[in-house]
């Protein structure tokens, strides 16, 4: 069969991937891929690159035409993925488990989930939030506003 998307890398794209795939700092996939260009550069067939790098068919022939239609870097990397964006950045999380550990509000023991997410509102961190999202966050971190120790040592 003959194919259909031909890879011919210049110097600079043969020197960048040689790197990629010797010092082993990218992830697997991405030095697979860049195996599988060099490969098909060098005129190996579909077969050869498929034994060597131990991929399927399909990965070889959708990794020529990424390459083709796209270039290097279209190649290589992964497309986004769908999904949501995360409502709390990092700094965002840090303040809300602060706020987890620290007093009740006024008239409360306890931060509920609701109470948290109402905060946050309040403050201004975010424009809106619901108690489940506030629940997922504090999953992580193993925190939970009903619990005694509520992951903080107290004097």
């Amino acid at each position: 069969m003959r194919k259909q998307y031909h890879v011919k890398l210049t110097d600079e794209e043969r020197k960048y991937l040689t790197d990629v795939t010797n010092k082993g700092k990218a992830g697997a996939r991405k030095i697979k891929r860049a195996r599988i260009l060099l490969m098909a550069d060098a005129e190996k067939s579909d077969r050869e690159i498929v034994a060597a790098v131990e991929v399927g068919e399909s990965t070889v022939e959708r990794t020529r035409q990424r390459f083709t239609e796209g270039g290097m870097k279209r190649a290589l990397n992964d497309n986004p993925r769908w999904g949501r964006p995360r409502l709390l950045d990092g700094k965002q999380e840090a303040f809300l488990v602060a706020l987890t550990c620290s007093d009740g509000p006024d008239g409360r023991e306890t931060w509920t989930m609701q109470l948290l997410a109402d905060k946050l509102v309040e403050l201004k961190m975010v424009e809106r939030i619901s108690d489940e999202t506030v629940r997922l966050t504090l999953k992580k971190t193993n925190l939970s506003p009903g619990r005694r120790n509520a992951g903080v040592s107290q004097p």
